[in-house]
């Protein structure tokens, strides 16, 4: 599922790629790409705060086939964000922290390992997503103090953010004590906060000029090994309850989705589903 997911973004960028370069960086009509999200996207932001191994990955094995060392990316080298900026011809996508003069103007990961789209998902411990959107708007002034208003809002319009987000909200009601899972009517109210949260950090990104959005889907969290380990007495077999948060929100989002569309003027998006690599270039052909 990652690597469809892989080519269909790299689909996406190739339509982007152009010769001639712009004013402050960018390739004419290249799209930057901002990063939001959890264990599948942080390049490292998780490295800078005051958290416990559980969410680092900043040690060996770590990084071993390509960097040589521990980034701070789970997994043994890049990540999906990586590979798109690679075949986008960007430089890999600078994290966030340490808040120090990057090159904005090519994208910035504000991903967080074990953060969720609730505040209360591993607070403390990780960046939650309303944290990686006040991030977000601090990136924005500073492009607007470098490039201007007209130049800002361009870059920023033709950027492409990509979000992973949500699987870490559904993994802590499976703790004990806990009584989420406990009726469909206590699911479906909890799936509505975590996409109420995601929503609101769309609709503001879209406020500060985003209008491509990228998604990925929640695979059957039921059967990841993380949450089999976390339910007291499991026999290994995956658990469906999980399984079917995960499919509540896939459905819930993906209607969201449609509903932002359907009103925010310019607005486009993709979420990884079985017409996910047809949607992508239909998207991009529009904005050639």
């Amino acid at each position: 599922m990652r690597s469809e997911f892989l080519i269909c973004f790299l689909i996406l960028f190739s339509s982007l790629l152009v010769p001639s370069h712009g004013h402050w960086g960018l390739p004419e009509k290249q799209a930057a790409l901002f990063i939001f999200g959890d264990s599948l996207f942080d390049a490292g932001n998780n490295n800078y705060i005051n958290t416990t191994t559980d969410f680092l990955a900043n040690f060996f094995p770590y990084g071993e086939t390509f960097f040589k060392y521990a980034t701070g990316r789970h997994s043994d080298g890049r990540l999906i964000p990586d590979f798109i900026a690679e075949y986008a011809k960007l430089p890999l996508i600078p994290t966030f922290l340490p808040s120090t003069s990057h090159e904005f103007t090519f994208g910035v990961n504000f991903a967080s390992a074990g953060a969720g789209a609730l505040v209360e998902t591993h607070k403390g411990f990780v960046i939650d997503l309303k944290t990686q959107i006040s991030y977000f708007k601090i990136v924005q002034k500073e492009l607007k103090q470098k490039l201007g208003d007209e130049r800002t809002k361009t870059l920023l319009s033709r950027a492409v953010y990509l979000f992973s987000i949500g699987s870490n909200d559904y993994i802590a009601p499976l703790l004990p004590n806990s009584t989420v899972l406990h009726s469909d009517d206590s699911r479906k109210k909890y799936v509505a906060m975590v996409i109420g949260n995601l929503t609101a950090a769309i609709e503001e990104v879209y406020e500060k000029g985003g209008r491509k959005f990228g998604f990925v889907n929640l695979c059957p969290l039921g059967c990841l090994p993380t949450t089999k380990a976390t339910v007291p007495g499991s026999t290994g077999s995956c658990l469906e309850d999980a399984s079917q948060l995960a499919r509540l929100h896939n459905k819930a989002l993906s209607e969201v989705l449609q509903e932002l569309e359907s009103h925010l003027k310019g607005f486009k998006y993709a979420n990884h589903e079985s017409h996910f690599c047809y949607d992508l270039q239909l998207i991009y052909c529009r904005l050639i």
